[in-house]
């Protein structure tokens, strides 16, 4: 079991790790656990619940990177696909993947109900899954994960829908890739110039 942070130590040490293997430091009943307190903790607009979550282990982790390589193979310039290829294979070492979807029915009975905020559902839809994105990376790097977060829908969208019996609807958002880190995060605070607070931040007391 890996030394607990508290939240904001957790929030500050949260960065993107590439360089990730295929092991654990919590049991997979742990990591289920994470993904459960999520979905029923995470706020959502006007109670939506839209959030879907698919926790990928083991070689169902493997298919997918499999899958997404497959998938841009047969697409992308040949001089692009040895880059592609290792980059797709370092998502595939690590140890697993959450998929993030969003199911559209809760947000469009919300359109209907409330009319004068028709417009604004889709992109609280979007609030609501990046709320559980950066709860679960959190989570799981006060677990003692590194993590990184890729968006390779809509390209993967159908072939990952059949592949795990996905509600055709609901639309794929993010994958958040995690695993032990080999090494240290690839985004490091050191090398991120931050704006100034006084440009940033105010308060009014």
């Amino acid at each position: 079991m890996a030394d607990k942070k508290s939240f904001l130590e957790a929030v500050k040490a949260r960065h993107t790790y590439y360089d990730l293997k295929d092991e654990s430091p919590i049991p997979d009943e742990r990591i289920e656990e994470l993904a459960k307190t999520a979905i029923t903790s995470c706020p959502s607009s006007f109670n939506s619940q839209s959030a879907r979550l698919v926790l990928l282990l083991g070689d169902h982790h493997k298919k997918l990177w499999d899958i997404t390589l497959d998938t841009l193979l047969a697409i992308i310039p040949k001089e692009q696909q040895e880059a592609t290829t290792g980059r797709i294979t370092g998502f595939r070492k690590a140890y697993g993947t959450i998929l993030f979807l969003e199911d559209p029915q809760p947000i469009r009975e919300l359109q209907t109900a409330f009319a004068l905020y028709a417009d604004k559902f889709p992109v609280w839809s979007d609030h609501t899954s990046a709320i559980h994105q950066f709860t679960l990376w959190t989570a799981l790097e006060a677990e003692g994960f590194g993590a990184n977060l890729q968006h390779y829908n809509p390209l993967i969208d159908d072939k990952v829908k059949e592949e795990w019996g996905i509600d055709k609807s609901y639309r794929l958002v993010a994958q958040l890739v995690f695993g032990a880190p080999n090494s240290g995060p690839q985004v490091r605070p050191e090398i991120v110039t931050l704006k100034p607070l006084e440009e940033t931040f105010r308060v009014f007391k």
